[in-house]
């Protein structure tokens, strides 16, 4: 038998030293589990912390998703035989998420690893409890993440540790005994942008502790599949594939080394298998393979082979092959998907994962669809449970879904945060919806708040862009959007219109191509589109030059040459592949982003994907060639920003991913482009960044996001710190500063927002070392919590959390403390509100008829060292200890009733005390935008409800002293007894609205009054 392991297979053993357990987070999509914050995991070699910032200060404020929940892609599923309502489903940079429900709800179960891209997950059959993932996307393809190895669950997914194989990069697929749950084999994809030898086939059989690298044949290629015979898990099948992405979009190579092999004892040799098979030499790539359970001697392949390309049968174990099709419908773009799934019972009927998913019952000879849609939904891969064969879980670039009968109907993919965004923007409406481009499904825009209490499927909505684009919402007008290649939307007609400027051009080619002149419309999946910040007209767009528009399309004015490089040697990462055609140069690159600066309507900056940035200091007239001296050809500017304070300065994320190198890059200017510095101590080194910006309001405030998570700095990037808290590890492809909040657009979990960054704009040096620090609240918005008044959304449809209803405050404790209180001041000095650390805090329970998850839980100010966050609503405290909900009520965020009164617009003081120590910051408070009534008429409101909520606490004390007293007319319902009820009537009509308060319900309250004027008249007469 030949060895085909390569020549170090014999010296590949590594063991992995025991890793600390991280234990993961089991968000829900319901508003109660969204608020539970997930531990702050720190990147791997992260630099330490500068003291001015202590590692792990954020506690109390805490990242919100708000969807939208419309699936991303999916790369890897199975389920569990013997619970048919249990499956797991891999989303390639969202993380490992479980269903309970057969598909009902998902959670997510790996937030808190350093990891979110995810390409394999499997579950050990003899133990349904251990659960192996592989991270990294595991896939070849334009656009993709990396990941950090191996992880094991011994507990269903709530706690995992690392395996190793860390530079694997990409793990596609994982076979496990299922005999004995700690014997497994892995394929091991490797590098996806260069060489490197950590890949093949490896085996483990100690549970992960240590691997051997079983089947190599060089750093160009790895491993693709890996699969154990049904009857014999000594026999082995494996597929090598040798493939290399570019630093250019859709640069992609494939080499001879490309194949399938098998094992008959267990992994220590390889044969190659033909017979049949189509060869590199017919221009194989990657080739996916199924058994058949009840047959293992029948094996299906698919194969990417040029002319010979298809899907072949096996009945012999591998030793002989028949094409029984060459349809490409049926295994095309196997570079993508290259994904069989045979029967458990019946070795005819197969199914293959295509931009369709197929259903064959006779061998692949002929074929029916299963699942599929116009726009193509690219299945990745089939589970089928072998106990329960009409009980599926199909996976694919839409997210999971799941048959119980045999594929006649399917589960949502609708209620998955996997999202996969570009870029995000948000427009001036209020409340600010949030837009990009999704990956697979089109585009969206989505409410940064929602009426009904949480952000629904009623929040969001496309918006007719492309789905890897930039969306640009009109300044002044946020019912107009900008988006794509140009679109242009309108949210009043709901019609796309294309508005680019080479709308329904056709490229020439030949003698007269050259004689049109240049090209100057080169582009690629993701094209800057944007508005100047200093003229709300000004639309600028990217192609390799920079475009302009102040018309809303009508008309384009090309501002710039083609600002790419006209040559460039090749970057090493290629390898092996330069020289050929994919590899030629040729002027490739395009403009990438586009950064107007804030304070200088002439200064422009651009970035090219090939390694160039340019700027123009003179309305577009000339532009200057400013690249800093690091950057190579085909380091991406992937995204620039100016500065809001200074024309001379802007900053640029530069990308090098592409060019298999993980490290992270910004560089700072302060004169224009004639000098930079590149500014990244604090961040992890195998982090790189793809958005860097600076706060409006806070000069030398940056943020930056990475491949795992956000970054931000203080001292103009000199030093960085993390800014993950809650969040899980996940690519942050985009990032703004929005009015106070940071929001984010990630590459599998959605849009994030981080709701006020006030104390980041506060923080000084002595902030960290002062005993506790009150920050000066930003404005507050007063905003009813929930607008709804029908039936409520039942809990296990998906849903975002809203904002902080009412003034956020934050404060920062050096050290634990004993007691904490807070205090709310309204300008008279009587104090509104009185909050304790030492308050009772119960859980909700059942109350009445109203089951416990429909009410908000207490919360208390923290005690706790680090940043904290208490949120006032906006509210008296409340005039009774009863509680009651509306019908309208929001899953485990529904506020008691009755609630005191509305404050008024205006300044109020929160008043800190920490162990007796007191200290105090004012601020605003400011009606909701939309509300239109006059103060006058909310002066009146509020007054009335006051007095009302006044005369209704004091008539409870009254009460009891009277009833001490046997005074039962003044106790009594018809004396201070009664006053509760018939005020609190009054209260909720005035304050259930912002509305003028009508006639009758002011007359109403003016009688009332005066009738407790005289009672108490009568109280203080008495003898």
């Amino acid at each position: 038998m030949l060895d085909n392991r390569g020549p170090d297979a014999r010296f590949s053993r590594t063991t992995q030293p025991e890793i600390p357990v991280l234990r993961s987070s089991r968000l829900v999509l319901a508003a109660a589990s969204l608020a539970a914050a997930l531990p702050i995991i720190a990147a791997p070699r992260l630099a330490e912390a500068q003291p001015t910032f202590p590692a792990g200060a954020i506690q109390g404020p805490r990242w919100r998703h708000i969807g939208p929940f419309r699936a991303g892609r999916t790369k890897s599923a199975v389920g569990v035989p013997s619970q048919p309502n249990v499956f797991y489903m891999a989303a390639t940079n969202g993380g490992v998420w479980k269903t309970n429900d057969a598909g009902r709800t998902w959670n997510p179960i790996t937030d808190a690893l350093a990891t979110g891209s995810i390409g394999a997950v499997e579950v050990a059959p003899s133990d349904p409890n251990i659960i192996y993932i592989g991270s990294g996307e595991g896939l070849q393809r334009p656009d993709l993440s990396t990941g950090d190895g191996m992880y094991r669950s011994n507990d269903a997914g709530r706690t995992w540790t690392h395996l190793g194989l860390r530079d694997g990069q990409q793990i596609p697929r994982i076979a496990i005994d299922p005999r004995n749950p700690d014997r497994l084999f892995v394929a091991v994809l490797g590098h996806p942008y260069g060489p490197n030898t950590e890949r093949g086939i490896y085996r483990s059989v100690n549970g992960g502790r240590s691997w051997d690298k079983v089947l190599y044949k060089d750093e160009n290629t790895g491993g693709a599949d890996v699969v154990l015979s049904p009857d014999d898990p000594n026999t082995v099948y494996a597929v090598l594939w040798e493939a290399r992405q570019g630093p250019w979009e859709n640069a992609a190579w494939s080499g001879p080394n490309s194949g399938l092999f098998k094992s008959t004892d267990g992994g220590a040799t390889w044969t190659q298998l033909a017979g049949g098979l189509p060869t590199t030499a017919d221009g194989l790539g990657r080739l996916g393979i199924g058994i058949s359970p009840s047959d293992p001697k029948r094996i299906y392949v698919t194969a990417t082979a040029g002319d010979k390309s298809g899907i072949y049968m096996s009945t012999d174990a591998g030793a002989s092959w028949t094409r029984t099709t060459s349809d490409q419908r049926f295994f095309g773009r196997g570079d993508d998907f290259a994904a069989i799934t045979v029967h458990p019972t019946d070795p005819n009927t197969i199914f293959s994962s295509n931009v369709v998913a197929w259903k064959s019952t006779d061998a692949g000879r002929s074929w029916k669809s299963l699942r599929g849609a116009p726009g193509g939904d690219d299945y990745q891969r089939l589970w089928i449970n072998p106990l329960h064969t009409d009980v599926m879980l199909l996976v694919a670039d839409q997210g999971a879904v799941v048959t119980v009968n045999g594929g006649e109907t399917w589960s949502s993919w609708y209620n998955q945060g996997t999202a996969q965004f570009y870029h995000v923007t948000a427009d001036n409406a209020w409340p600010y919806r949030l837009c990009g481009g999704q990956q697979e499904s089109g585009s969206a825009c989505v409410a940064s708040r929602g009426d009904d209490g949480s952000i629904t499927y009623r929040d969001w909505r496309p918006v007719g862009a492309s789905e890897y684009s930039y969306v640009a919402p009109d300044p002044l007008d946020p019912n107009i959007l900008y988006g794509g290649t140009v679109s242009r939307f309108d949210r009043r007609t709901g019609q796309t219109q294309n508005v680019s400027p080479n709308a329904g051009r056709v490229r020439s080619f030949g003698p007269a191509a050259a004689a049109a002149g240049p090209d100057y419309f080169r582009g690629i999946r993701t094209m800057p589109i944007l508005f100047s910040p200093i003229n709300p007209r000004k639309l600028y767009y990217g192609t390799n030059v920079v475009w302009q528009t102040v018309n809303g399309g009508k008309s384009w004015t090309r501002l710039s040459g083609d600002l790419s490089r006209e040559t460039w040697e090749v970057p090493a990462s290629v390898g092996k592949y330069t020289g050929t055609p994919a590899a030629r140069v040729t002027r490739r690159g395009v403009v990438y982003t586009i950064a107007p600066s804030y304070v200088d309507s002439n200064t422009v900056w651009a970035g090219t994907d090939d390694g160039l940035i340019h700027v123009t200091r003179d309305g577009a007239k000339t532009w200057t060639n400013v690249t800093p001296p690091q950057i190579g050809p085909w380091w991406k500017v992937s995204i620039m920003d100016a500065s809001h304070f200074d024309a001379g300065t802007a900053y640029a994320a530069v990308n090098t991913l592409r060019l298999d190198d993980l490290r992270p890059h910004i560089y700072r200017t302060r004169d224009g482009g004639k000098t930079w510095t590149e500014i990244v101590s604090g961040i992890a080194t195998d982090a790189p960044i793809n958005v860097v910006r600076e706060d409006p309001k806070r000069r030398g405030l940056l943020y930056a996001g990475s491949e795992t998570q956000v970054w931000f700095s203080l001292d103009d990037g000199d030093h960085w710190h993390s800014l993950r808290a809650n969040m899980p590890a996940i690519s942050i492809r985009d990032l703004i500063v929005k009015d106070d909040d940071i929001a984010v657009g990630t590459h599998g979990r959605g849009f994030w927002i981080l709701d006020g960054v006030s104390a980041l704009r506060q923080w000084t040096a002595a902030t960290a070392s002062a005993p506790a620090t009150l920050f000066k609240p930003a404005l507050a918005t007063r905003v009813t919590y929930s607008m709804y008044t029908d039936t409520p959304v039942p809990p296990d449809e998906p849903r975002a959390e809203n904002p902080p209803d009412g003034a956020i405050i934050d404060y920062h404790l050096a050290a634990d403390a004993r007691v904490v209180t807070l205090e709310i001041l309204n300008p008279a000095g009587r104090v509104l509100r009185r909050y304790s650390s030492e308050d009772a805090a119960p859980a909700p329970t059942d109350q009445g008829n109203v089951p416990w998850y429909w009410f908000r839980p207490p919360v208390n100010p923290s005690t706790k060292a680090g940043l904290q966050r208490y949120v006032w609503d906006l509210h008296y405290a409340r005039p009774t200890d009863q509680c009651s909900l509306p019908i309208s009520a929001t899953p485990f965020n529904t506020k008691c009733e009755p609630e005191g009164p509305w404050v008024m617009p205006g300044t109020y003081t929160a008043r800190l005390t920490v162990d007796g120590a007191a200290q105090s910051q004012t601020f605003a408070v400011r009606m909701d935008p939309r509300v239109r009534t006059p103060l006058v008429s909310l002066r009146q409101q509020h007054d009335l409800s006051v007095s009302l909520y006044d005369a209704m606490l004091e008539g409870a004390k009254l009460a009891a002293e009277a009833k001490a007293k046997g005074l039962a007319d003044f106790a009594g319902p018809s004396g201070f007894g009664g006053v509760a009820a018939s005020h609190a009537a009054l209260i909720d009509v005035l304050q259930g609205s912002d509305a003028p308060a009508t006639d009758v319900v002011v007359r109403n309250a003016t009688e009332r009054l005066a009738a407790y004027a005289a009672l108490k008249r009568r109280w203080m007469a008495r003898p």
